[in-house]
């Protein structure tokens, strides 16, 4: 794979620490998994009738990270920037009208998301603070740990999808 630029998590340190460092090292493995690729890479379909592209799991990552940290934890109202408008608020995925900008914005979406995701996180007085949709709570604590289980679960799909681009196989 590229070179490994990743910050191995502290293997001793507080519990906040250990999550924001985890997650963190969940995003940059997906940066990894992406790096030194091509848009039209980036957006090669697995196989079919799967619709699942790189390009696909960051749109998607950006759309998580948006989801629970701005509107669960922060209680923002902000919508996805790929829903049509009037439509629900959940972006359709399909990357086949992508042109190069397309991929380029998702990757710019994706880190802003991830910034704001971390203004989130420090501005929270301790991993209790609480968020909800409809009825359902949930804590900071909560978040973060379902984030990295995120990630990290896409992590493998990027893993296949990486191999079957260009061979390479990484951590």
């Amino acid at each position: 794979m590229n070179e490994d630029h990743r910050i191995q998590p502290p293997r001793t340190a507080d519990e906040r620490t250990t999550l924001t460092a985890m997650l963190q090292f969940q995003r940059d493995t997906l940066a990894m998994k992406c790096a030194g690729l091509t848009p039209e890479e980036l957006k090669e379909r697995a196989v079919a009738p799967s619709g699942l592209s790189l390009v696909g799991l960051v749109r998607h990552a950006a759309e998580v990270e948006r989801g629970w940290f701005r509107n669960v934890i922060n209680g923002e109202k902000s919508r996805s920037p790929w829903t049509p408008p009037g439509s629900a608020d959940w972006a359709d995925f399909d990357v086949d009208d992508l042109d190069p900008t397309g991929v380029e914005e998702a990757f710019t979406i994706w880190r802003e998301e991830c910034a704001r995701a971390r203004a989130v996180v420090d501005a929270a007085d301790s991993l209790d603070v609480r968020g909800h949709i409809g009825e359902e709570v949930y804590s900071l604590r909560y978040v973060l740990a379902h984030m990295i289980e995120e990630y990290a679960r896409h992590n493998g799909h990027a893993d296949l999808l990486r191999e079957r681009l260009d061979g390479r196989t990484g951590e």
